[in-house]
């Protein structure tokens, strides 16, 4: 399988389509899930082009992990969140929809189920959320 360069993240990289960023450095871009699965439920992806876990190099992998763990910490102070889940799909039977590297981040509470998945979040929502990690991050 070819990486194909007009998937939804790689429109989000260039700007081409909004998001609600969190956090970037040189290789990595954090940004909010729009339908959240739970609230503080965000997204880190490589900047560079890659399908999934199954094609990404070594350095892309180090630079998402690292990214990920530390998005992992701010959620989890964000929102008190007692534990949280990386979810992480390759090629389509594996769950994976969007064609580009992508972890999913979202803090968890005991006793508090995921939402199911495929609902829009309110805008304000999100922003606000997305305030709350961000000041984690800082």
């Amino acid at each position: 399988m070819t990486y194909d360069p007009d998937n939804i993240f790689a429109k989000i990289l260039r700007g081409e389509i909004p998001s609600t960023k969190l956090y970037e450095d040189e290789e990595t871009f954090v940004f909010m899930d729009i339908m959240p699965r739970a609230d503080g439920h965000c997204l880190v992806i490589p900047k560079t082009p890659c399908r999934n876990l199954l094609d990404a190099s070594a350095d892309q992998m180090t630079a998402v992990m690292k990214t990920t763990q530390k998005i992992a910490h701010a959620v989890m102070k964000a929102f008190g969140a007692e534990g949280v889940t990386i979810q992480q799909f390759n090629e389509a039977v594996g769950g994976q929809e969007v064609f580009h590297l992508h972890f999913h981040v979202l803090p968890r509470h005991d006793g508090v189920r995921l939402r199911p998945p495929g609902k829009m979040e309110e805008a304000d929502v999100i922003a606000a959320n997305a305030e709350k990690i961000r000041a984690a991050l800082a």
